[in-house]
């Protein structure tokens, strides 16, 4: 088969990733499933890995790896243990390709914190190929409602929004800051306004803040690098808010969200970052979130199907992985890119 492979990590204008002809990959469980690839989105945490910004997390676990983690195909070929999933299906898989099933994480239904999680893309072969192997308990099935090519994305942008907003505590006459608006924030805006949330849209460009207003967003508000200014027109204009989540990888995002909402309200980080000089006094609460269970999983896939939610794609070759993920660095993929084959 054909996959993008990373055998060195370097920055992405020197063009890393190579296509390259590999053997495809064979069954090798009694639960696994064979999928032709029909789409995979590109995600900014791809980029990290390629450039080695994450090898102090030790991630990639090793090279050559195919990356890629939020992936969509059509099942060719099943174990013979498998009982929920046949061949035909379309599924999709996302970044959490497999946990323990057995620690206390996964028996509380929490198993995307499973010490021994395998990541799609990082710890196992990912989605730039043609070809992936997955196991039947960590798939998703898609309904025929939503094409592959916009299914892609739920599978990472889409369940870490998810995951995220519900953090958040939206509801109706709550606000809600959503801080990084792209393929995560953009879907973001328009689960927390099905909670009936009052959303506010934070991003340095003007591309971004028009896909947020066409998402649903009830106000949008330039974040600048001068902090003072910034709070100052979010509070003439909105107030302090109820809530806010990150998804921009900024301390001075994060810092900002932090100060933007009242005492007591929740800032959710979806990303990697510092929180410097926190007001305990305040009795403000910081969570974190990561991805999202099987469930999470499955519960968004049926509110996308349900709601129509907007998915913004724009479609790349397989072979054109270098150039999205450059664009990417630069911020000028508007919500998110998704590879074909």
């Amino acid at each position: 088969m054909q996959a993008m492979v990373l055998s060195r990590l370097a920055p992405i204008e020197t063009r890393p990733l190579k296509l390259t002809s590999i053997d495809r990959p064979a069954i090798n469980g009694r639960n696994r499933l064979l999928l032709e690839i029909e789409a995979c989105g590109v995600c900014r945490s791809n980029l990290h890995l390629i450039e080695g910004d994450w090898k102090k997390y030790g991630s990639p676990s090793s090279l050559p790896v195919v990356p890629g983690h939020e992936v969509v195909g059509t099942v060719i070929k099943i174990g013979d243990g498998v009982k929920k999933i046949k061949a035909g299906e379309r599924v999709g898989i996302q970044p959490l390709f497999s946990s323990c099933l057995e620690c206390e994480y996964c028996k509380a239904g929490r198993e995307n914190l499973c010490e021994n999680a395998e990541i799609t893309g990082e710890t196992v072969q990912g989605g730039y190929a043609e070809y992936i192997c997955a196991n039947e308990e960590f798939v998703t099935p898609i309904p025929d409602s939503i094409d592959s090519e916009h299914a892609a994305p739920l599978f990472c942008p889409g369940i870490t929004a998810y995951k995220a907003v519900k953090a958040s505590e939206p509801a109706a006459g709550r606000s809600v800051g959503i801080f990084g608006i792209g393929g995560v924030g953009h879907l973001a805006i328009q689960i927390a306004k099905m909670h009936g949330a009052r959303v506010v849209a934070a991003s340095r460009t003007k591309k971004h803040l028009d896909l947020a207003e066409r998402m649903g967003a009830d106000n949008t508000i330039v974040f600048q690098d001068s902090q003072e200014r910034f709070l100052k027109n979010l509070k003439k204009e909105e107030g302090l808010l109820d809530s806010a989540i990150v998804f921009a990888p900024s301390d001075k995002a994060i810092d900002a969200a932090v100060k933007s909402v009242k005492k007591g309200g929740i800032i959710v980080m979806g990303v990697l970052g510092n929180v410097t000089n926190f007001p305990t006094f305040e009795e403000k609460i910081v969570k974190g979130s990561v991805i999202g269970t099987r469930k999470d999983m499955a519960d968004l896939v049926r509110l996308a199907s349900d709601s129509g939610l907007k998915v913004v794609i724009e479609k790349r070759r397989l072979a054109e992985a270098n150039e999205v993920l450059a664009k990417l660095k630069k911020s000028q993929v508007e919500a998110r890119a998704v590879l074909v084959p």
